[in-house]
Protein backbone atom coordinates (compact mmCIF):
# COMPACT_ATOMS: atom_id res chain seq x y z
CA UNK A 1 0.00 0.00 0.00
CA UNK A 2 1.31 3.49 0.37
CA UNK A 3 0.50 2.82 3.94
CA UNK A 4 2.36 2.60 7.19
CA UNK A 5 4.12 0.27 9.67
CA UNK A 6 7.02 -2.08 10.93
CA UNK A 7 7.62 -4.16 13.97
CA UNK A 8 9.97 -6.78 15.22
CA UNK A 9 10.38 -9.83 12.98
CA UNK A 10 10.77 -13.28 14.43
CA UNK A 11 12.26 -16.16 12.52
CA UNK A 12 10.42 -19.15 11.11
CA UNK A 13 11.95 -22.33 9.83
CA UNK A 14 9.53 -22.13 6.90
CA UNK A 15 10.66 -18.63 5.95
CA UNK A 16 12.99 -18.43 2.98
CA UNK A 17 15.27 -15.42 3.44
CA UNK A 18 16.44 -14.24 0.08
CA UNK A 19 18.44 -11.26 -1.07
CA UNK A 20 15.67 -10.42 -3.46
CA UNK A 21 12.72 -8.07 -3.79
CA UNK A 22 9.95 -7.20 -6.12
CA UNK A 23 7.38 -4.62 -6.89
CA UNK A 24 5.08 -4.94 -9.82
CA UNK A 25 5.15 -1.28 -10.69
CA UNK A 26 8.85 -1.44 -11.52
CA UNK A 27 9.81 -1.07 -15.15
CA UNK A 28 11.50 -4.29 -16.16
CA UNK A 29 12.12 -5.38 -19.74
CA UNK A 30 11.33 -8.59 -21.53
CA UNK A 31 14.27 -10.94 -21.46
CA UNK A 32 14.32 -11.71 -25.15
CA UNK A 33 15.86 -9.19 -27.52
CA UNK A 34 12.98 -9.50 -29.98
CA UNK A 35 10.18 -8.15 -27.82
CA UNK A 36 6.72 -9.47 -28.69
CA UNK A 37 3.90 -7.09 -29.48
CA UNK A 38 1.66 -6.35 -26.52
CA UNK A 39 -2.05 -6.04 -27.26
CA UNK A 40 -3.74 -3.45 -25.04
CA UNK A 41 -7.41 -3.11 -24.14
CA UNK A 42 -7.67 0.02 -22.03
CA UNK A 43 -10.30 1.66 -19.81
CA UNK A 44 -12.82 -1.18 -19.84
CA UNK A 45 -15.70 -0.48 -17.46
CA UNK A 46 -16.24 -3.65 -15.42
CA UNK A 47 -18.57 -2.31 -12.72
CA UNK A 48 -20.58 0.84 -12.00
CA UNK A 49 -21.58 0.74 -8.32
CA UNK A 50 -23.77 3.73 -7.50
CA UNK A 51 -23.06 5.15 -10.94
CA UNK A 52 -19.31 5.25 -10.25
CA UNK A 53 -17.61 3.64 -13.26
CA UNK A 54 -14.69 1.37 -12.40
CA UNK A 55 -12.21 0.48 -15.12
CA UNK A 56 -9.58 -2.12 -15.83
CA UNK A 57 -6.92 -2.63 -18.48
CA UNK A 58 -6.02 -5.91 -20.22
CA UNK A 59 -2.57 -6.63 -21.67
CA UNK A 60 -1.59 -9.76 -23.54
CA UNK A 61 1.09 -10.96 -25.93
CA UNK A 62 -0.01 -10.92 -29.55
CA UNK A 63 -0.30 -14.39 -31.07
CA UNK A 64 0.38 -15.97 -27.69
CA UNK A 65 -1.05 -19.36 -26.83
CA UNK A 66 -4.67 -19.36 -25.73
CA UNK A 67 -6.16 -19.67 -23.24
CA UNK A 68 -3.71 -17.81 -21.02
CA UNK A 69 -3.24 -17.69 -17.26
CA UNK A 70 -4.38 -14.35 -15.83
CA UNK A 71 -2.39 -11.99 -13.60
CA UNK A 72 -4.88 -9.68 -11.82
CA UNK A 73 -3.00 -6.75 -10.28
CA UNK A 74 -4.40 -4.58 -7.47
CA UNK A 75 -2.57 -1.31 -6.79
CA UNK A 76 -1.60 0.03 -3.36
CA UNK A 77 -2.23 3.37 -1.73
CA UNK A 78 -3.50 2.81 1.84
CA UNK A 79 -7.00 2.17 0.42
CA UNK A 80 -7.50 5.92 -0.11
CA UNK A 81 -5.14 6.88 -2.94
CA UNK A 82 -3.20 5.44 -5.85
CA UNK A 83 -4.20 4.19 -9.29
CA UNK A 84 -3.62 1.23 -11.55
CA UNK A 85 -0.36 1.40 -13.54
CA UNK A 86 -0.41 3.38 -16.77
CA UNK A 87 1.35 0.70 -18.83
CA UNK A 88 2.35 -2.97 -18.97
CA UNK A 89 6.11 -2.45 -18.60
CA UNK A 90 6.24 -3.45 -14.94
CA UNK A 91 4.65 -6.80 -15.82
CA UNK A 92 6.91 -7.83 -18.68
CA UNK A 93 8.30 -10.91 -16.89
CA UNK A 94 4.76 -12.22 -16.40
CA UNK A 95 3.69 -11.40 -19.95
CA UNK A 96 6.77 -13.23 -21.20
CA UNK A 97 5.75 -16.22 -19.06
CA UNK A 98 2.45 -16.36 -20.92
CA UNK A 99 0.14 -14.39 -18.65
CA UNK A 100 -2.51 -11.94 -19.69
CA UNK A 101 -2.36 -9.03 -17.24
CA UNK A 102 -5.46 -7.29 -15.87
CA UNK A 103 -4.89 -4.10 -13.84
CA UNK A 104 -7.83 -2.99 -11.72
CA UNK A 105 -9.29 0.27 -10.45
CA UNK A 106 -11.32 0.01 -7.25
CA UNK A 107 -13.32 2.36 -5.04
CA UNK A 108 -11.03 4.29 -2.73
CA UNK A 109 -11.98 5.26 0.82
CA UNK A 110 -13.13 8.73 -0.28
CA UNK A 111 -15.70 7.12 -2.57
CA UNK A 112 -16.87 4.18 -0.45
CA UNK A 113 -15.76 2.58 2.80
CA UNK A 114 -15.05 -1.09 3.46
CA UNK A 115 -15.89 -3.63 2.20
CA UNK A 116 -16.30 -1.78 -1.12
CA UNK A 117 -12.71 -2.28 -2.33
CA UNK A 118 -12.89 -6.01 -1.57
CA UNK A 119 -16.18 -6.25 -3.44
CA UNK A 120 -14.60 -4.53 -6.43
CA UNK A 121 -11.70 -6.98 -6.54
CA UNK A 122 -14.16 -9.85 -6.39
CA UNK A 123 -16.15 -8.25 -9.22
CA UNK A 124 -12.99 -7.89 -11.30
CA UNK A 125 -12.43 -11.63 -10.84
CA UNK A 126 -16.05 -12.20 -11.86
CA UNK A 127 -15.51 -10.03 -14.97
CA UNK A 128 -12.52 -12.18 -15.94
CA UNK A 129 -14.74 -15.25 -15.73
CA UNK A 130 -17.54 -13.71 -17.76
CA UNK A 131 -15.16 -12.47 -20.45
CA UNK A 132 -12.83 -15.45 -20.60
CA UNK A 133 -13.79 -16.49 -24.12
CA UNK A 134 -13.50 -12.99 -25.55
CA UNK A 135 -10.01 -12.35 -24.17
CA UNK A 136 -8.68 -15.90 -24.13
CA UNK A 137 -8.45 -16.24 -20.35
CA UNK A 138 -7.96 -19.55 -18.58
CA UNK A 139 -10.22 -19.23 -15.52
CA UNK A 140 -8.54 -22.21 -13.87
CA UNK A 141 -5.26 -20.27 -13.69
CA UNK A 142 -6.05 -16.89 -12.14
CA UNK A 143 -3.40 -15.27 -9.95
CA UNK A 144 -4.56 -12.36 -7.77
CA UNK A 145 -1.73 -10.08 -6.70
CA UNK A 146 -1.10 -6.64 -5.30
CA UNK A 147 1.27 -4.34 -3.47
CA UNK A 148 0.72 -3.03 0.08
CA UNK A 149 -3.01 -2.20 0.43
CA UNK A 150 -3.34 -3.97 -2.91
CA UNK A 151 -1.65 -6.99 -1.35
CA UNK A 152 -4.28 -6.98 1.38
CA UNK A 153 -7.06 -6.74 -1.22
CA UNK A 154 -5.50 -9.51 -3.31
CA UNK A 155 -5.44 -11.76 -0.24
CA UNK A 156 -9.06 -10.95 0.58
CA UNK A 157 -10.20 -11.44 -3.01
CA UNK A 158 -8.37 -14.74 -3.39
CA UNK A 159 -9.17 -16.16 0.04
CA UNK A 160 -12.93 -15.56 0.01
CA UNK A 161 -15.08 -18.38 -1.33
CA UNK A 162 -18.23 -18.07 -3.39
CA UNK A 163 -21.31 -17.82 -1.21
CA UNK A 164 -19.67 -15.37 1.20
CA UNK A 165 -21.49 -12.41 2.74
CA UNK A 166 -19.23 -9.78 1.14
CA UNK A 167 -19.79 -10.14 -2.62
CA UNK A 168 -22.16 -7.87 -4.49
CA UNK A 169 -25.17 -9.77 -5.90
CA UNK A 170 -23.99 -9.39 -9.49
CA UNK A 171 -20.55 -10.81 -8.69
CA UNK A 172 -21.38 -13.80 -6.52
CA UNK A 173 -20.16 -16.44 -8.96
CA UNK A 174 -16.55 -15.55 -9.65
CA UNK A 175 -13.82 -18.00 -10.67
CA UNK A 176 -11.58 -19.03 -7.80
CA UNK A 177 -7.98 -17.89 -7.59
CA UNK A 178 -5.38 -20.51 -8.48
CA UNK A 179 -2.75 -18.58 -6.48
CA UNK A 180 -2.24 -15.34 -4.58
CA UNK A 181 0.93 -13.22 -4.66
CA UNK A 182 1.04 -10.71 -1.80
CA UNK A 183 3.65 -7.97 -1.75
CA UNK A 184 3.99 -6.55 1.78
CA UNK A 185 0.27 -6.25 2.45
CA UNK A 186 -1.27 -5.77 5.91
CA UNK A 187 -2.90 -8.95 7.13
CA UNK A 188 -4.48 -8.19 10.52
CA UNK A 189 -6.42 -4.92 10.59
CA UNK A 190 -7.46 -5.52 14.18
CA UNK A 191 -3.90 -5.27 15.48
CA UNK A 192 -2.03 -3.29 12.79
CA UNK A 193 -0.09 -0.65 14.75
CA UNK A 194 0.26 3.02 13.96
CA UNK A 195 3.71 4.58 13.39
CA UNK A 196 5.12 6.27 16.47
CA UNK A 197 6.49 9.79 15.78
CA UNK A 198 9.38 8.94 18.10
CA UNK A 199 10.26 5.89 16.02
CA UNK A 200 8.93 2.37 15.60
CA UNK A 201 5.26 1.55 16.08
CA UNK A 202 2.72 1.84 18.82
CA UNK A 203 -0.29 -0.30 19.52
CA UNK A 204 -3.14 1.86 18.29
CA UNK A 205 -5.70 1.77 15.49
CA UNK A 206 -3.97 2.76 12.29
CA UNK A 207 -5.20 5.91 10.57
CA UNK A 208 -5.47 4.26 7.17
CA UNK A 209 -7.68 1.53 8.63
CA UNK A 210 -9.93 4.12 10.26
CA UNK A 211 -10.19 6.03 6.98
CA UNK A 212 -11.14 2.91 4.99
CA UNK A 213 -13.49 1.39 7.56
CA UNK A 214 -15.22 4.71 8.12
CA UNK A 215 -18.12 4.44 10.57
CA UNK A 216 -17.06 0.85 11.36
CA UNK A 217 -13.51 1.77 12.37
CA UNK A 218 -14.23 1.15 16.04
CA UNK A 219 -15.84 -2.23 15.41
CA UNK A 220 -13.32 -4.98 16.17
CA UNK A 221 -15.56 -7.56 14.49
CA UNK A 222 -15.45 -5.57 11.24
CA UNK A 223 -11.68 -5.15 11.46
CA UNK A 224 -11.34 -8.91 11.88
CA UNK A 225 -13.78 -9.59 9.02
CA UNK A 226 -11.61 -7.47 6.71
CA UNK A 227 -8.39 -9.19 7.84
CA UNK A 228 -6.81 -11.96 5.73
CA UNK A 229 -5.66 -13.77 8.89
CA UNK A 230 -9.34 -14.36 9.69
CA UNK A 231 -9.83 -16.31 6.47
CA UNK A 232 -6.98 -18.82 6.77
CA UNK A 233 -7.91 -22.45 6.11
CA UNK A 234 -6.24 -25.56 4.73
CA UNK A 235 -7.75 -25.48 1.24
CA UNK A 236 -6.61 -21.97 0.28
CA UNK A 237 -4.87 -21.47 -3.06
CA UNK A 238 -1.07 -21.35 -2.72
CA UNK A 239 0.11 -18.00 -1.39
CA UNK A 240 3.47 -16.38 -2.12
CA UNK A 241 4.43 -13.50 0.21
CA UNK A 242 7.21 -10.92 -0.23
CA UNK A 243 8.22 -8.50 2.53
CA UNK A 244 11.27 -6.42 3.40
CA UNK A 245 12.63 -6.77 6.92
CA UNK A 246 13.22 -3.00 7.19
CA UNK A 247 9.77 -1.95 5.98
CA UNK A 248 8.92 1.32 7.78
CA UNK A 249 5.29 1.28 6.63
CA UNK A 250 3.91 -2.24 6.93
CA UNK A 251 5.69 -4.25 9.63
CA UNK A 252 7.26 -7.52 8.58
CA UNK A 253 5.37 -9.05 11.49
CA UNK A 254 2.18 -8.76 9.43
CA UNK A 255 3.54 -11.28 6.93
CA UNK A 256 5.18 -13.44 9.58
CA UNK A 257 1.87 -13.75 11.42
CA UNK A 258 0.05 -14.72 8.24
CA UNK A 259 2.71 -17.28 7.39
CA UNK A 260 2.50 -18.80 10.86
CA UNK A 261 -1.27 -19.19 10.59
CA UNK A 262 -1.02 -20.65 7.08
CA UNK A 263 1.53 -23.22 8.30
CA UNK A 264 -0.63 -24.13 11.27
CA UNK A 265 -3.62 -24.69 8.99
CA UNK A 266 -1.64 -26.79 6.52
CA UNK A 267 -2.09 -24.27 3.68
CA UNK A 268 0.49 -24.02 0.90
CA UNK A 269 2.61 -20.89 1.11
CA UNK A 270 6.07 -19.36 0.91
CA UNK A 271 7.41 -16.23 2.59
CA UNK A 272 10.43 -14.48 1.09
CA UNK A 273 11.97 -11.91 3.38
CA UNK A 274 14.12 -9.26 1.68
CA UNK A 275 17.11 -8.38 3.91
CA UNK A 276 17.26 -4.61 4.30
CA UNK A 277 14.18 -4.25 2.11
CA UNK A 278 11.92 -1.29 2.79
CA UNK A 279 8.40 -0.68 1.50
CA UNK A 280 8.73 -1.98 -2.04
CA UNK A 281 11.70 0.12 -3.10
CA UNK A 282 13.79 -2.89 -4.11
CA UNK A 283 16.64 -2.51 -6.58
CA UNK A 284 16.51 -3.84 -10.13
CA UNK A 285 18.56 -6.96 -9.40
CA UNK A 286 16.30 -7.96 -6.55
CA UNK A 287 13.18 -7.24 -8.59
CA UNK A 288 14.38 -9.52 -11.36
CA UNK A 289 15.25 -12.25 -8.86
CA UNK A 290 11.89 -12.11 -7.15
CA UNK A 291 10.07 -12.29 -10.48
CA UNK A 292 11.83 -15.56 -11.19
CA UNK A 293 11.06 -16.83 -7.69
CA UNK A 294 7.38 -16.01 -8.13
CA UNK A 295 7.30 -17.81 -11.47
CA UNK A 296 9.09 -20.84 -9.97
CA UNK A 297 6.50 -20.97 -7.17
CA UNK A 298 3.66 -20.83 -9.70
CA UNK A 299 5.24 -23.62 -11.76
CA UNK A 300 5.69 -25.69 -8.63
CA UNK A 301 1.98 -25.45 -7.94
CA UNK A 302 0.88 -26.07 -11.53
CA UNK A 303 -0.39 -22.58 -12.29
CA UNK A 304 1.97 -22.20 -15.24
CA UNK A 305 3.85 -24.81 -17.23
CA UNK A 306 7.51 -25.70 -16.83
Amino acid sequence: MADEFNRRAGTWAAVVVLGVGAVLTSASVLASEAQPTIVEHRDIIYLSPGGHDLQLDVYSVESGRRPTPVWIHIHGGAWWKGARPHSWTGFSAYLEAGFSVVTVQYRLAGVASAPAAVQDVRCAMSWVGKNAERYGFDTQRIVVTGTSAGGHLALMGGMLTNGNDVDLPECRESPLAAAIVDFYGPTDLDTWPAPDPDGGFKQAPHGSIARWLGANAGDSAMRKRMSPVSHVRADLPPIFIVHGDADPVVPLQESLSLKQKLDAAGARSALHVVPGGVHGKFDAERRRAIEQDVLSFLRQHGVIEE
